[in-house]
């Protein structure tokens, strides 16, 4: 499974949202350019990864990816409306409200959000009905007034707040790692993971949440758009929480890998425990390398500042 072609999920990314003949050219475009350019395709890999280890059928755990990387979409596309972080680029090329209008932004989300919770659907219905209650009061919980709605909010009105970790990572908690959580815990819910595994599988969606979080701190402070494929140095321009902006460059740093430990000692607890999920050490080596990269960049900026 560690060699899982993302193709697969490309097409099924770009086709999972039957678009009407008679759908108004401007609407469809819009949808068409956010279809054709779906980003690194990790997290959809990833939701398949683990839902097929907990015994998920081939076709619900594909819908059920495709549906989760629909969510995270349609919120990228509401992040960078000039109303919230005003972005330019995304993904590597233009961001949509900037090529078919605010209103096409939006209503390109919100076609996202509502084919996405009919695959969701799809996905749960032919699981056991007590996992079906559970995973969709999850749901609601990452996505809704508790999680990822309560953390934009907070991350618009940053500027009123203490700037402290604590304050920042809370933020971090509401947008990143509800996202996580839904990628890492729901298919192992929905295919019945025992409540031990859910706990150890939430405690190291935190952790990786948390340091992916800090990773794009660090890549908005450090890397341009050539290299990030998104617009960068936004956070501080506009007076948003970034972590490395808030303890410096070097405390990001040894924060995140002071979460890469932290989720290490969970990996093992997993591995040694669960279902055959070795291609979470994967994404874990993504991180740590990501990590090298970043890090790398600053040295090398350091050096060039001091010569």
């Amino acid at each position: 499974m560690d060699q899982l072609d993302t193709s697969i999920f490309a097409e099924a990314f770009s086709t999972s949202l039957p678009l009407p003949v008679a759908l108004d050219p401007n609407f469809e475009n819009a949808i068409r350019h956010v279809l054709d350019n779906p980003g690194n395709l990790i997290r959809p890999k990833l939701v398949f990864q683990m839902a097929t280890a907990y015994g998920m059928d081939l076709v619900p755990a594909q819908e059920l990816a495709v549906a989760l990387e629909y969510f995270h979409t349609a919120s990228l596309l509401f992040d960078d409306l000039p109303c919230m972080d005003n972005a330019l680029e995304r993904r590597g090329v233009p961001c949509t409200h900037l090529a078919f209008s605010e209103e096409g932004a939006i209503l390109t989300a919100l076609a996202l959000i509502n084919r996405a919770y009919a695959l969701t659907w799809r996905a749960i219905v032919g699981c056991p009905r007590a996992n079906q209650a559970r995973a969709m009061t999850f749901i609601e919980n990452c996505l809704g007034v508790q999680g990822l709605l309560n953390g934009q909010s907070l991350d618009l009105h940053y500027s009123t707040m203490s700037r402290t970790l604590e304050s920042t990572e809370r933020i971090a908690q509401g947008k990143t790692v509800s996202l996580i959580r839904l990628t890492l815990t729901l298919p192992a819910m929905l295919g019945g993971a025992s409540a031990s595994e859910l706990r150890q599988i939430e405690r190291i969606a935190v952790f990786w949440g948390l340091g992916y979080q800090i990773l794009d701190d660090l890549k908005d402070v450090l890397q341009s758009a050539a290299e990030t494929g998104k617009t960068s140095a936004r956070d501080i321009a506009q007076d948003r929480p970034n972590i490395a902006a808030v303890i410096g460059i070097r405390g990001a740093v040894e924060r995140l890998t002071r979460l890469i430990d932290l989720g290490d000692k969970v990996l093992f607890r997993i591995l040694e425990s669960g279902p055959d999920l070795e291609f979470l050490n994967e994404l874990r080596g993504e991180l740590q390398a990501e990590l090298g990269r970043v890090t790398r960049r600053s040295y090398a900026l350091a050096e060039r500042g001091s010569a």
